[in-house]
């Protein structure tokens, strides 16, 4: 039997509108829709996003993966949520795997998709591009993010602000994902490195509680949610 094929669709960054023409059409012509979800509980922030869109009746299914570190179980679970994919794949029907933002930037599909093709390299695999975080937090905070001959760069801060250092001396405009749990950290960082302007928060970007945050030191010592990132503007704002 022919496979199925297997589509990774990038959702958008959180607002339901930010969804592309193209991930609409494919939510719609697949017959199973897999959606990320913690093992702590089955809530998707994807599905969430796109489930408006999804007018065809196609059968959803939540996989679970554990929030750690430990690439043990991190394999174990990508290969366990790959062989649940394949079964439906290999039946001959196509499917969706669902992400926020871009399925290859940052995202539990790219792990999935590159064990999927381990497993079964037969199994044709397309990307449906999503607007990222970072587009959508740059529009909503009108932060240019570069111009003219300057660079930009992407960087998680899920540990800190290590790569801050590293990078920044080389770029004109930094992004920093994932800051919610060091940022208290990450701000102390800015003021080793002299940065004390042009560093704008964006929390839960296109989403009723959005927050936009031009001086992020307000919010020292505070808890902000999961969906927060930094924009850093080496030469502050103009």
């Amino acid at each position: 039997m022919k496979p199925g094929t297997l589509y990774g669709v990038g959702v958008g960054p959180g607002d339901p509108e930010l969804i592309t023409l193209k991930a609409m059409k494919v939510l719609n012509q697949v017959e199973v829709i897999f959606a990320a979800a913690s093992s702590k509980n089955e809530y998707s922030l994807a599905l969430e996003n796109a489930k408006s869109h999804m007018l065809n009746g196609a059968e959803v299914m939540r996989l679970s993966f554990p929030m750690t570190r430990d690439s043990g179980i991190m394999a174990k679970a990508w290969e366990e949520n790959a062989q649940r994919i394949l079964k439906y794949v290999q039946e001959g029907k196509d499917v969706a795997f669902i992400t926020i933002g871009d399925p290859l930037t940052y995202s539990t599909f790219g792990y999935v998709m590159q064990t999927v093709q381990e497993m079964a390299p037969e199994v044709p695999v397309r990307v449906i591009p999503g607007i990222t975080s970072y587009q959508a937090a740059s529009a909503v905070a009108k932060e240019v993010v570069a111009e003219r001959e300057q660079t930009f760069c992407v960087i998680s801060g899920s540990k800190g602000g290590e790569r801050l250092k590293e990078v920044i001396s080389k770029s004109d405009c930094v992004v920093m994902l994932k800051v919610y749990h060091h940022l208290d950290q990450i701000l102390d960082t800015l003021q080793e490195l002299g940065i004390k302007e042009g560093v704008t928060l964006v929390s839960r970007c296109g989403m009723k509680d959005q927050v936009i945050c031009k001086n992020p030191e307000e919010l020292r010592g505070k808890k902000v949610p999961y969906l927060s990132l930094l924009i850093v503007k080496k030469g502050g704002r103009k």
